[in-house]
């Protein structure tokens, strides 16, 4: 039986469980969407710019493991699909991205939209490549959904429409192959290394990544075992719940001291499933374990005196199987008391009658939090946003916890969420973005409407970009010219486009103005006026950055310059 090339595409898909492509219909691309009208599994999203497609696709990617698809047409439609690719590829989600090529007969005479699709694609992509003929399709388009799968990145296939169109008859062989990694024990003699150096040492911490996923019950053993706290990167924070006696909290400035200090403080470090990039966060003089499926990310961020290839889940199985039980408390004791003096800090930051005229984003951030569902996905866009969201969250540990990780760019939350939202709309979406970060790819608010994604975005209005800000003094430098600017009211916004939308600016209005907020059908904005002037709090500060804050306080009020952020119009 013949079918056309889009027709294999989309049976493929079907059959792999991708079950929803995003893009941006083109004439490049009419084969394709022709094919995926006349079939109901398969489901087309449309959005208004291809970056928030390729953002969407890696967000259900990067939530799943499984793999994400995003679309776009010729020259600048597959040109707009790379910076939101940049996600899957430092995050390494799997993503298959497609693109419409030129006319075969057209190819290399500088036509209409015309580039080179597999260079454009180079960096960004695990797999780049051009189906120039209907009988290299069924392989090609293999071989793209392998390598997503098997690297775990993009995979791209730019496919001109004539070859769209063309028949076929070879499916698309080995489907079964077609699937995420599976998990990978260990050697036997790394177990045994890692069990050995324990034994010699008192005081153990370990440093939980994202590749701790799927072990909170082996991650929670090893604890009890050695009587060692759990401290947690950004991507694992949601592992286990705020309140384990186990999880100590973060490092860094997403994070708190008492993560910090417990790594430094230990004879031994573990670090699991993680390429924790901030090595000045890491202790430089305590022996250190890294185990992680990827070789060649071990020891490369600080020095390790055992590096161990598998995946965290079967390693600390066999691990725990070496490990005899331990009595003494005394360094878990002292890191939770630690711990409760930090979360004693951030509480009070966070309590809701700490001003009665200035909305602190703590308060927003932790007010959220309470009253979210207990399922609930998080999405935290880039920039100072991340801080409040992330440090004042109190997960409950079913709930799960995505952003812009490694690629660390503002302005990705709003797609990402989309495309958490779609996976299901019954679960609660909850988008924490700065008022920069959104109003960069607002256009992607209208695809959650025109969907009905019942994504809920509460917006940090400082009218300024906060973390520029912050690292300006830090610098000793007072804000530059276009760190501050004018904002629209995206309470009023939302309203424009056909839903809810809520203003809060005095703290008394929170709490109904979440509450009404959560509880609104479809997407809904909540516009939260900041303080602006709030500083997060930080891990350690050094009193040479302490004084170059008050510096640029200084060269602030000396100059005359515009505050964080202006009034709101």
């Amino acid at each position: 039986m013949s079918m056309t090339v889009a027709e294999l595409l989309v049976q493929t898909l079907d059959q792999i469980g991708a079950h929803q492509v995003f893009g941006i219909v083109g004439d490049a691309l009419n084969p394709f969407t022709d094919a995926i009208r006349r079939q109901e599994v398969v489901r087309w999203i449309g959005v208004r710019h291809e970056e928030g497609a390729a953002l969407a696709a890696t967000g259900q990617a990067k939530l799943t493991g499984r793999l994400g698809v995003c679309c776009g047409t010729t020259g600048p439609g597959a040109n707009h699909l790379v910076s939101g690719l940049y996600e899957a590829r430092k995050d390494h989600a799997p993503v298959l991205a497609i693109s419409g090529g030129v006319a075969s007969a057209k190819r290399g005479t500088d036509y209409l939209q015309e580039d080179d699709p597999v260079a454009l694609f180079g960096d960004v992509a695990v797999y780049s490549e051009i189906i120039a003929s209907p009988q290299q399709a069924a392989s090609v388009i293999h071989q793209a959904i392998a390598q997503a799968y098997g690297n775990r990145g993009v995979a791209h296939i730019s496919i001109p429409p004539d070859i769209f169109s063309a028949k076929v008859t070879a499916s698309v062989p080995s489907i079964a192959t077609l699937r995420p990694r599976p998990e990978v024990a260990p050697a036997a003699e790394d177990i045994a290394g890692i069990a050995a150096q324990i034994g010699e040492a008192t005081k153990v911490a370990v440093l939980c990544g994202h590749g701790c996923h799927g072990a909170a019950a082996e991650l929670s053993a090893l604890s009890d075992r050695l009587h060692a706290p759990l401290v947690h990167t950004y991507r694992g924070k949601d592992i286990l719940p705020y309140d384990d006696p186990r999880w100590i909290g973060g490092v860094g400035l997403i994070g708190g001291r008492p993560g910090v200090d417990a790594l430094a403080d230990a004879d031994i470090l573990l670090m699991l499933g993680t390429d924790y990039p901030y090595s000045e966060f890491l202790p430089e003089d305590v022996k250190t374990i890294q185990i992680d499926e990827r070789a060649f990310a071990l020891g490369r961020r600080t020095p390790v005196t055992l590096g161990v290839v598998g995946s965290v889940r079967p390693a600390l199985r066999l691990l725990l199987d070496r490990l005899p039980q331990r009595s003494d408390t005394h360094f878990l004791d002292k890191v939770n008391a630690d711990r409760a003096a930090w979360n004693s800090m951030l509480d009070e930051k966070a309590a809701l009658d700490r001003s009665h005229d200035k909305l602190h984003p703590q308060v927003v951030a932790r007010a959220i939090s309470d009253r979210a569902s207990d399922n609930a996905i998080w999405v935290t866009d880039t920039g100072e946003v991340t801080l409040w969201a992330s440090n004042w969250l109190r997960q409950s540990g079913r709930q799960q916890i995505t952003g812009s990780f490694n690629n660390a760019a503002v302005g990705t939350g709003l797609g990402i969420a989309n495309g958490a939202q779609a996976l299901d709309l019954q679960r609660q979406v909850i988008l924490h973005v700065g008022d920069g970060g959104f109003t960069m790819l607002l256009g992607e608010f209208m695809t959650a409407v025109e969907h009905a994604l019942p994504v809920k975005i509460v917006v940090y209005d400082n009218s300024g970009w906060g973390l520029v800000h912050l690292e300006m003094e830090g610098a000793g430098v007072p804000p530059a010219p276009g760190s501050v600017f004018p904002n629209m009211d995206f309470a009023a916004f939302a309203q424009a486009c056909g839903v809810q939308g809520f203003r809060v600016e005095k703290p008394a209005e929170l709490p109904a103005a979440v509450d009404r907020w959560l509880a609104a059908e479809g997407p809904a904005i909540l516009h939260a006026i900041v303080d602006p002037d709030e500083i997060p709090a930080m891990p350690h500060i050094e009193p040479s950055q302490a004084a170059r804050f008050g510096i640029s306080k200084l060269k602030q009020a000396i100059n005359s310059l515009s505050p964080f952020r202006r009034s709101p119009p």
